[in-house]
């Protein structure tokens, strides 16, 4: 039920003209990559980054102008 919920402020979120990006926060373990995964099946593409490991974080490292990423 709280899942469902969820999910429906996301797609909130999907549908306004004006949105800006989305951060989820919140405590450990509390489900918020499964809530996004389960939210990025409604699309056709999907990247997943995970700022806190190196890897992915080197994407952003190596830009200063956000209009180049």
């Amino acid at each position: 039920m709280y899942e469902r919920d969820l999910i429906k402020n996301l797609r909130h979120w999907r549908d306004k003209a004006q949105r800006k990006p989305l951060v989820l926060r919140g405590a450990r373990q509390v489900g918020k990559t499964t809530l996004v995964d389960e939210f990025a099946k409604e699309f056709d593409a999907y990247i997943s980054l995970n700022l806190e490991l190196a890897d992915d974080a080197a994407v952003f490292q190596r830009y200063t102008d956000v209009n180049d990423i």
